[in-house]
């Protein structure tokens, strides 16, 4: 190994070489600076010092440089708004797509982080006939959704040719501006790939294309443009033209590069952000390019200007793990800072490719990087983006430590031989790298605040102490993220693989604030087999009909039985109100049925009777009888976990062979999860509920029979009062596909029908329909097919604003 920066003998893990200023810079963070940086943000002439932590550029997770400009925050504050903006189907998303919006996978613990398991993706590749690796199609990537052609199966199919699949947890993207400023000679500074010095690690740079690549997890990707680009098309199908040669001089990296050129500090930087001039196109039916060259210029600029996570100031105990980690080698690729032209950057990783041994090895090559060569993850920050490695395997830093082979089993053989008081004493110095503050059990940051009382994802009512606790752990548990030693998975398929859609309940009830609906990217798809008989038959892989998306580590992407001819989209549903759902009584839902159309208005609404008697209520074909039920299936079916015996209740999995131990969650858990869930608020009503045109809406809204199955209010008991329901929905199956619809059975439920699905909080929920087909509510309502054609016809009928009447009142249920 070639010689590394000494920043471990630091004082504190984020001051200068000489024991000097920190580099977390509540100090530094304005526009009036006398450290590194001028007052546009950029690089000085004083800057660089070899010995000095770069200043003005460390901050908190998610956040812009303390040092940038106005202009800068202005920037960055749009490139955000790009990162978090849900793409419709109308602006191009697609057809093929894994996710719905760029931060869905830099998430956790905020934006610019890594993600759960359930963000996992397959890259896949194959050997040629000439024995040479080749990467599958679109980059390899995998896609899991499809949308638009009716006549291909929604879950894309998987080439035969493809031989290699491995997968990938998303990457954080904390610090990339400063990573990129980096330049060549500091890395190769410490390339040793023929282990001259003898100590078994021979890192070497992945060098594409004649530039020094360090993005990605195998540093395959040259610059930033084109790792924004990428998956831009291959995980959402949205299209881009290159950024004209202005726009990438207006970069701030850009300027900040002439400047650093300007005293011999840069080598061919601006490879390192500026892509090629390739237009990626599709074939959606929607122009080319999908996202404005203004836009990809704001997304670029954000990533530019993300702050790299700033450490805690070292106290004896965490100095005492930084030692540790230094002598038992894991500095010597987790190398502590590189140089760049502001200084030294604590990042924790020389970006070079190491050779990670035969258990960590996925075949996958990219640029000079083998199958088991990966570039050394950056440590900053490191606290809060679980989980860990590039597949996600491991839940916790011990986990990751300990997995680590190839030239890490010296270090790692080191590790596991300290006591357990020091091991601890390691971990607790990673995890003063930056960004603990946010790091907890769940998905979202923590800690994240409560929504008050009758607010999107708070409780219905006020809570009492004792209750309002009970509603926060149950909130805790909700999302939690569950990863492969908590049980996530379930062996439900021949290949022996546990399997399991979402890592945690937030994981898809999301939008707009936990215990809400999801976007497309974590659709539910259902699949089965309709005979020559036109019959519905479960496909003997999946007899519950769920084609799960994600796989534990070793297994392959799930492909369906080759007789399956029937796959289904499931749109994750919002749970605000499930509580007084719930409390309607079976006669009260009961009392609107009329399955065979006996007053002859074309509407045959029927209660989906379960095989024990009991009415369903929740879910797309109403086939869960109950909240508690409710809860119960969700765990199982979509994660996998399994669950104590509870009296009464018959949903869910009480064990599986996942060598987890049985129950995966504890009694307590269970019932406070559903607490929680049964105390959401009903969504609020919106601004404009009561104006003229919303009335109008109204009327016009029963005038035309929407309200025949959308019914305005069911009667329910609840602490003993009754009351009224405004759900708009009268809980029944309708077909609302028609003759020709072809979907799939749940239980009594038949291929084409469906539960009348509430209206309260439409604006909020986008898309709409039970497989999310419909981006807004005028094309949800002509989507209605079966029962509701005539109604769907006469909504077509009326003049515009009539239509604009309708919709203004459904926009603020």
């Amino acid at each position: 190994m070639a010689a590394v920066c000494g920043l471990l003998l630091l004082g504190t893990a984020g001051c200068t070489m000489n024991g000097g200023p920190t580099g977390n810079d509540e100090d530094n963070a304005n526009t009036s600076r006398n450290d590194n940086t001028g007052g546009d943000g950029n690089v000085n002439d004083n800057s660089g010092d070899d010995d000095v932590v770069a200043k003005g550029v460390l901050g908190a997770l998610g956040e812009i440089r303390p040092n940038a400009t106005a202009e800068e925050r202005e920037l960055f504050e749009r490139g955000k708004a790009v990162a978090t903006r849900r793409f419709s189907l109308t602006e191009g998303l697609g057809p093929d797509l894994n996710v719905t919006f760029c931060m869905a996978c830099h998430e956790r613990p905020t934006l610019g982080g890594g993600a759960g398991l359930y963000r996992n993706f397959f890259i896949t590749g194959l050997i040629n006939r000439d024995g040479e690796f080749e990467l599958g199609a679109t980059g390899g990537v995998l896609r899991m959704f499809h949308f638009g052609n009716d006549d291909l199966p929604a879950r894309p199919a998987v080439s035969s040719a493809l031989t290699i699949f491995a997968q990938r947890n998303p990457v954080p993207i904390f610090g990339t501006g400063l990573i990129l400023e980096i330049s060549d000679n500091a890395i190769l500074l410490n390339a040793d790939p023929d282990d001259l010095d003898g100590d078994g690690i021979s890192g070497r740079p992945n060098v594409v294309d004649g530039v020094i690549a360090r993005l990605g997890r195998k540093a395959q990707t040259i610059d930033l443009e084109g790792f924004i680009r990428g998956p831009l098309l291959n995980h959402l199908g949205i299209t881009t033209d290159p950024l004209t040669d202005q726009q990438r001089l207006e970069l701030p990296f850009m300027r900040n590069v002439a400047a650093a050129a300007s005293r011999g500090k840069g080598d061919r930087q601006a490879q390192l952000v500026i892509g090629d001039d390739e237009d990626l196109v599709d074939a959606d039916g929607v122009p080319d390019p999908e996202m404005s060259q203004g836009d990809l210029f704001d997304l670029v600029a954000f990533a530019l200007l993300l702050a790299g996570p700033a450490p805690e100031p070292l106290n004896d105990q965490t100095r005492t793990g930084q030692a540790l980690f230094e002598s038992v080698g894991c500095a010597k690729c987790h190398v502590p800072a590189l140089q760049g032209p502001r200084g030294l950057v604590p990042l924790f990783s020389d970006l070079l490719l190491h050779d990670m041994g035969e258990e960590l090895a996925d075949g996958i090559q990219q640029g000079m990087a083998e199958g088991s060569e990966f570039r050394t993850q950056p440590l900053w920050g490191v606290a809060s983006v679980g989980p860990y490695l590039h597949d996600g395997r491991a839940d916790t830093l011990e986990d990751a430590i300990l997995a680590h082979g190839g030239e890490a089993d010296a270090s790692r053989a080191a590790f596991a031989a300290l006591t357990e008081v020091e091991r601890a004493d390691v971990i607790a110095f990673l995890e003063s790298l930056g960004g603990r503050e946010l790091a907890g059990p769940g998905v979202a940051e923590a800690p994240q605040p409560q929504p008050g009382v009758g607010e999107f994802g708070g409780p219905r009512r006020s809570l009492t102490e004792d209750e309002e606790e009970r509603f926060l752990r149950g909130r805790e548990v909700f999302d939690r993220r569950f990863g492969f030693n908590a049980g996530v998975g379930a062996l439900t398929g021949r290949d022996g693989f546990a399997r399991f859609n979402g890592d945690s309940c937030r994981a898809c009830h999301f939008d707009p604030v936990i215990g809400g609906a999801g976007p497309r990217g974590v659709n539910v798809m259902r699949h089965g087999i309709l005979t020559g008989q036109g019959d519905f038959e479960a496909s003997t892989d999946a007899p519950n009909t769920i084609l799960h998306k994600e796989i534990v580590i070793g297994g392959e992407p799930i492909r369906p039985d080759l007789d399956v001819n029937v796959f289904e989209h499931r749109q994750t549903p919002p749970l605000f109100g499930m509580g007084l759902i719930d409390a309607i009584a079976e006669e009260d839902i009961l009392a609107h049925e009329d399955g065979d159309d006996a007053d002859r208005d074309g509407i045959s609404g029927r209660a989906h009777v379960l095989s024990d008697g009991r009415v369903g209520r929740l879910g797309w074909k109403a086939q869960v009888p109950g909240l508690a039920e409710f809860v119960r299936d969700a765990m199982a079916a979509e994660m996998g976990i399994t669950l104590p015996v509870q009296e009464g209740l018959t949903f869910g999995i009480t064990e599986d062979s996942d060598g987890v131990a049985d129950p995966e969650l504890t009694v307590d858990a269970v019932e406070d999860l559903t607490f929680f869930v049964a105390m959401l608020a009903a969504p609020p009503r919106q601004p404009g509920a009561t104006s003229e045109e919303a009335l109008r809406g109204q009327a016009l809204f029963e005038s035309i029979r929407c309200a025949t199955c959308h019914v305005p209010v069911l009667p329910a008991t609840l602490d003993g009062e009754r009351i009224d329901v405004p759900l708009y929905s009268d809980l029944l199956l309708h077909d609302a596909m028609g003759q020709s619809g072809i979907g799939i059975e749940d239980g009594d439920a038949g291929m084409t029908e469906f539960r009348t699905p509430p209206l309260w909080g439409l604006s909020r929920t986008a898309p709409y329909l039970h497989d999310a087909s419909a981006d807004t509510i005028e094309e949800a309502i002509l989507g209605h097919r079966g029962e509701s054609a005539e109604v769907r016809r006469a909504f077509r009928n009326l003049p515009e604003a009539d239509r604009a009447a309708i919709l203004t009142f459904l926009e603020t249920r």
